[in-house]
Formats: C-alpha cells, sequence, structure tokens
C-alpha cells in the first residue's frame, strides 16, 4: 500500500440538515464520527468544520470520499446553470415533449418547463441515420456561429445533442471540436460521450442536465479541494456516484450527472455490508434525514441498479443508479391540517434552517421533529448534531397546539402521536412500494434504519410491515458517510447495439468491450487510489422482436484475462436463463434482438474489519443505564429506562420500553420488543417472546 492508503481515510455525507463525517484510520485499529449542521449555500465549509470537529489533521488524511447533494439540489431547486444546447434542425423541442407524460397523473393541468429554454435550444443542419450512415455532414462554421449566439444570450454552459449520435458520432465529435473553439470554459457536453444509447429523448435529458451540472458541480468541488489544500490537505478526494461506486473528482467535474442522489446511494452501500457481515442477507435500508426518507432492498446481499430515474416531473436521468424511493418524511417535515381537515406531513421541510421550532431559530409550524420532543423520546438536554445546547419543548407543544391540536380539537399530546402516526404511515408505504409491491415478503427482510432519525420509528415500522427485525448500526447518523469509506470506485459505459443476435459481430463486440474496459481501466488508475483486485461485469439488453421492453442479461466469464470472450451461444444461453426467470417460459420461434451493451469495471477498495466497531470489553448493562424519563407510547406516558448506547456491552438485551442515546442518534425501543446487541455492536431490534 503506498503512503495515502496509511493515512486516515474519511467519509462525507452531506445531507439537508446535517453534514457527516466517518473517520477511519485502520492502521491504527480506530475509527470515530462527527457530525454537524450542514452549510448553506456552500457545503464545503460545513466539511472542513466536521474534520475540525473529529480532531483530525487535514495533512493526515490520505482520502476523502464524499457523498455530496449539490447537483441534486440544482436539479430541484433549477438553480444550475443557464444552459444551451445545439441540436439536429428539426430537434430543439425533444426535451419539451418528452414521453407525452403530464405532472398530474389523474388531470389534464399541469405544466413543465425544461432546464434549458427554447431560447437558448439552437438548430444546426446534420443529419446521421439510424444505421450509422452520415446522410448530412455538420458544418463546424455553422456550430461555432450557434455557439457565439448561446454566449451572447448568457449560456454558461453548452449540450451538443445530434439526433442518433449513438449509432454515428462523427457529427457531434466535428461539432464538439467546433464549440471547444470558441467557448470560454471546459463546460461543454457530448450526448455521444454521456450516453451512446437509443432513445432521444433520455439521451438529450441526461445530456442537457449534466452540462446543466458542470458549473456549480465544478464550482464546488473546486472550492472544497483549494479550502482543503489550503489546510494542508495533501490526499486524494473521491465523490460517490449514484451507482454506489465513487469517481475522481476530475471525473465528478465533466460527469456531475453520475453524482445525483450520491448520499443515499452511500447508505445503501453500507447497510449491504454491515448486513452481510451480520448474516442478514435480506434487508431494507431506511436512511430518515431532516428532508426525506429514503427507502431501498437489498435481496441476497445485492442492492437492486435502475438504468434510470426521474429526480422530478419530465427531468429524465438515464445513468446506473441504485434503486432508491425518496418521500418527504424527515425530522424537519412540516405537519399541518388541510382544507378538507385532514393532517398532512411533508413534503415541505423547515430543513436545517429554521430547523424545527424546538430549535428556537425563527420556524413557528411543527415538524416530525417537535412531536417527538414533546413525546420525551428526544432528550431535549442533549439534541445531537452539536448545533444548540437544549430543545425547546414549550414551544415545540405550543406550535402543535395551534396548527394541529386545536384544528382537529384533540389534545397536544393526541395531536403529537398524529403526527408521528401519520409520518409512520408514509414511511411504511414507502418499505411496501420497494417489497410488497415487487414480489417481495417483508417477512423474509429485516429493516436497517439510519440517518438521524431512523431509529426514533423502527418499532413501529417494524409492526405496521411486518418485518421479521430491525438492525440498527453502530453509528446510524453517520451510516451514509461510512458507507463513502468502503464504496467501491465504479465506471459504467452503455453502448446500443440494436441487432438480431445472429447477426451479431462477435469480434467486432468483444473488441467494443475490450475498449469500454480499457477506457475504465486508465482512469482508475489515473486516481492513484489503491484496489485490491478489479471486477469487469458485462451485460445486455435484449428482448424478443416485437416486445417493447427489454431485459437485464448479465453474462458471467465475459471478460477473462483481460480479454473479452463473448459469443453468441454464451449470450443466448444467459438471455434464456434471465428471461425463464424472469417470466417462467420462453417464446419458441421468435428472434432475439440486442439492444444495448452494457459494461462496468469496478476497483475494489479495501474494505475494513467491522469489528473496529464492536463495544470495548467489560462493560455491563446496568453501568450503560444513565437514568429514566416518560416516553409517550400508544397514548399514555412510560417510566423507561435510558441507555448509553455505545457503552452497552456485546449479548446485552435491553427490553422495551427503552431509549438508547448516543452523539449522533436516538434509539426507541417499543413497549413490546426488545433489543439486544450483537458481535459487531449492532442493535438488533424483535418482538418479544
Amino acid at each position: 500500500m503506498n503512503d495515502m492508503s496509511r493515512k486516515t481515510v474519511v467519509g462525507v455525507d452531506v445531507g439537508g440538515t446535517f453534514t457527516d463525517l466517518f473517520f477511519l484510520d485502520e492502521a491504527a485499529g480506530t475509527c470515530g464520527v462527527a457530525k454537524v449542521p450542514s452549510t448553506k449555500p456552500d457545503q464545503s465549509q460545513g466539511i472542513r468544520g466536521g474534520i475540525a470537529e473529529g480532531g483530525v489533521e487535514l495533512g493526515a488524511i490520505g482520502t476523502i470520499v464524499h457523498g455530496t447533494t449539490v447537483g441534486t439540489n440544482a436539479l430541484l431547486e433549477r438553480n444550475g446553470a443557464r444552459t444551451g444546447v445545439i441540436t439536429t434542425t428539426g430537434f430543439r423541442d425533444v426535451l419539451e415533449m418528452r414521453r407525452r407524460d403530464r405532472p398530474q397523473t389523474w388531470g389534464l393541468w399541469g405544466s413543465f418547463d425544461p432546464v434549458v429554454p427554447r431560447d437558448l435550444r439552437l438548430e444546426v443542419d446534420e443529419r446521421v441515420l439510424a444505421d450509422g450512415s452520415v446522410h448530412t455532414p455538420v458544418d463546424p462554421e455553422a456550430v461555432k456561429a450557434a455557439a457565439k449566439t448561446l454566449l451572447e444570450r448568457g449560456a454558461e454552459s453548452v449540450c451538443v445533442f445530434f439526433v442518433n449520435a449513438y449509432a454515428n458520432d462523427a457529427n457531434e465529435k466535428i461539432a464538439l471540436d467546433a464549440v471547444k473553439q470558441v467557448w470560454p470554459n471546459p463546460h461543454v457536453t457530448a450526448s455521444s460521450v454521456i450516453l451512446p444509447e437509443i432513445r432521444e429523448f433520455e439521451r438529450g435529458s441526461t445530456a442537457s442536465l449534466n452540462a446543466y451540472l458542470q458549473p456549480p458541480v465544478g464550482n464546488y468541488l473546486e472550492r472544497l479541494e483549494d479550502g482543503l489544500r489550503g489546510g494542508g490537505f495533501g490526499g486524494q478526494v473521491l465523490i460517490v456516484q449514484s451507482n454506489g461506486g465513487v469517481m475522481s473528482a476530475e471525473v465528478a467535474r465533466a460527469l456531475p450527472v453520475r453524482t445525483a442522489l450520491s448520499g443515499p446511494a452511500a447508505g445503501v452501500i453500507a447497510g449491504a455490508y454491515i448486513a452481510e457481515a451480520a448474516g442478514e442477507p435480506n434487508i431494507i435500508t431506511c436512511d430518515m434525514g431532516g428532508t426525506s426518507f429514503d427507502v431501498s432492498l437489498v435481496a441476497d446481499g445485492e442492492s437492486a441498479l435502475s438504468a434510470q430515474t426521474s429526480i422530478d416531473f419530465g427531468m429524465v436521468v438515464r445513468t446506473p443508479m441504485i434503486e432508491i424511493t425518496t418521500i418527504g418524511a424527515g425530522g424537519g417535515s412540516i405537519a399541518s391540517v388541510d382544507r378538507g381537515g385532514l393532517l398532512q406531513v411533508g413534503p415541505e421541510s423547515a430543513g436545517s434552517d429554521p430547523g424545527p421550532v424546538c430549535y428556537g431559530l425563527g420556524n413557528k409550524r411543527p415538524t416530525v421533529t417537535d412531536a417527538n420532543v414533546v413525546m420525551g423520546r428526544i432528550n431535549a438536554e442533549r439534541p445531537i448534531g452539536g448545533k444548540l445546547a437544549r430543545l425547546d419543548v414549550e414551544a415545540a407543544k405550543e406550535a402543535i397546539r395551534v396548527h394541529v391540536a386545536d384544528p382537529l380539537g384533540i389534545e397536544v399530546m393526541e395531536a403529537a402521536e398524529a403526527i408521528v402516526r401519520v409520518a409512520n404511515a408514509k414511511m411504511a408505504g414507502a418499505i411496501r412500494l420497494v417489497s410488497i409491491e415487487r414480489g417481495h415478503d417483508p417477512k423474509s427482510f429485516t429493516a436497517m434504519p439510519f440517518g438521524g432519525g431512523g431509529a426514533l420509528h423502527t418499532g413501529a415500522l417494524i409492526k405496521e410491515v411486518g418485518l421479521a427485525r430491525a438492525l440498527v448500526p453502530r453509528y446510524p447518523g453517520v451510516t451514509s458517510a461510512l458507507g463513502c469509506v468502503i464504496a467501491d470506485m465504479r465506471h459504467d459505459r452503455v453502448q446500443t447495439l440494436n441487432t438480431m443476435l445472429e447477426d451479431l459481430d462477435t469480434a467486432e463486440l468483444n473488441g467494443i468491450v475490450a475498449e469500454i474496459v480499457a477506457e475504465a481501466e486508465g482512469l482508475l488508475s489515473g486516481a492513484d487510489v489503491v484496489f485490491e483486485g478489479v471486477e469487469r461485469l458485462v451485460e445486455f439488453d435484449m428482448l424478443y422482436l416485437g416486445q417493447t421492453h427489454t431485459v437485464s442479461v448479465p453474462v458471467s466469464g465475459a471478460v477473462e484475462g483481460g480479454k473479452a470472450v463473448l459469443d453468441t451461444t454464451k449470450i443466448r444461453a444467459a438471455f434464456e436463463e434471465t428471461y425463464r426467470a424472469t417470466f417462467g417460459s420462453l417464446l419458441e420461434g421468435i428472434g432475439i434482438r440486442v439492444m444495448n451493451l452494457r459494461v462496468a469495471v469496478i476497483g475494489k477498495r479495501p474494505k475494513f474489519d467491522l469489528a473496529l466497531l464492536a463495544p470495548a470489553a467489560g462493560g455491563s448493562d446496568a453501568a450503560s443505564r444513565t437514568g429514566e424519563r416518560k416516553i409517550w407510547f400508544d397514548g399514555q406516558w412510560w417510566d423507561s429506562p435510558i441507555y448509553d448506547r455505545l457503552s452497552l456491552p456485546v449479548g446485552a438485551e435491553v427490553p422495551g420500553p427503552a431509549v438508547l442515546e448516543q452523539a449522533d442518534t436516538t434509539i426507541i425501543v417499543d413497549p413490546d420488543l426488545k433489543g439486544t446487541v450483537d458481535s459487531y455492536g449492532n442493535f438488533v431490534i424483535a418482538r418479544k417472546g
């Protein structure tokens, strides 16, 4: 291992409310955590503050692995760069036409404005046919003129998007070179580089969103690196991708669209790793922060990848992403009574600024956190995150009375419990969506709650959804940051083939695979990161002739000794195995079409031993008990013991009701549940009896 690998590795996850950090010094056999308020608009300030809070010198850090929400926030808040598009004549409105969907499923109303306005979408004459032949060559001078017009209209970045460029990128390459001759910055995107895949809208949307994000993400990473290096940091900054892998900061500047949902993805990676060590192959991760509740399912140790997602209506990103369902049910989600007299929780959130009413920073509307404080579930004298000395319980009660209890004609405690119940119901619905509605039995899955608020609601979710149990990680409030530390470096590439299986030129195919693998391995070696090995995955999008939707077909043994060894027999066998497993039977006598090739090259980063997180020997249940307070459950107060979670020894049993407190979260054990500490320090919650 090189010098950098012997230094401390820091995982950083920036959320809407808190910035979480996990510090790993494996050589010394130590780890630590820090949780500080997120800083807006510049997240890098919070990161530097968190490193200082953790007591680690910047010069002692070898690698910082960062899950960022800069790109996601820019998309959701629509505050990315002013972006221009240069496209084929007749195709300037692809971004608006989309797939003829609408914002409101059950109504013919609503509107959608692309992130690139129409006056910044310019056309040039060029045409490549679907078979890849160039019908009309592009004129570089016309492209330069269009680029100059975009600059005059205030564009900061530009996307070149030509029809059928996936089949032949010659015209796009010429246009890209022409644009670069007049464009004053590096924020230039070509659709054939971002997504050389069939279907104009998805390719155009992904490429234009990449251009839209290049300036804000690039500027943020520059501020982050400058600030870190100014403080003595000399290591590597890696960025988590939405597929659960990481990439260098340089690649992230060029491909910022791959950072969307990177923080939640890191949490899923950590959840799968922790669960595997604990002997739990089937888990549902439940990440509850200040703004959202993110759910993902891991079956047989594998997280599910989706080929595309919609960040918001009409904003489609087609790049591999861990499947994550997000709802507005975080600790800061605001509770209100609508005009019909129904209690609503979220999606509007108080975030970190001003935060819940109990923070005393100006918000007057109650949140889920306020309800938990009023019910005694959160210790008002020891709030997590270090932002405040104490929480204002009376202010939270008054807000709940004014905005919920009085409008509904109920008492304050009933109203607080109702807020939590509604939030729990929304979370349970998200869990059912990723499990029951996709053919999985919740009784076969273990919940893994993390984030600052996940463990407060675990008991209700176990009972409401019918989950087997819950496994609360050692540091639930910083689990996504831990996931950053263990995530592998990964590069994905897709290439449309669009040919019948029997017509596939396997020699040409193996050449394409070899070229993609070599390019990705070059990116791995250029990142100056230590790997334990490199994994190469190949799969195809395939379907029977006449079908519309494809199935993803992984082909094992596609690359051997660095050489691609694919043939039609191997691909056909893999397709039939996948299709039969998915649909139960094959369609005999019908031709098979190969639509897309997908290649992933994964640099396996060293994993640390989770035994580092285990409690120190010699502790006792009695010594871990720090006091007692009343907690509201099911319409009444219960006397509940309070424990210092991190000092509970391996094998400790905690019957409910009980409260476990630590610096990054609070764990609630309901009266009809119990908890035990496993050999890795995880807290396992299950039904009594």
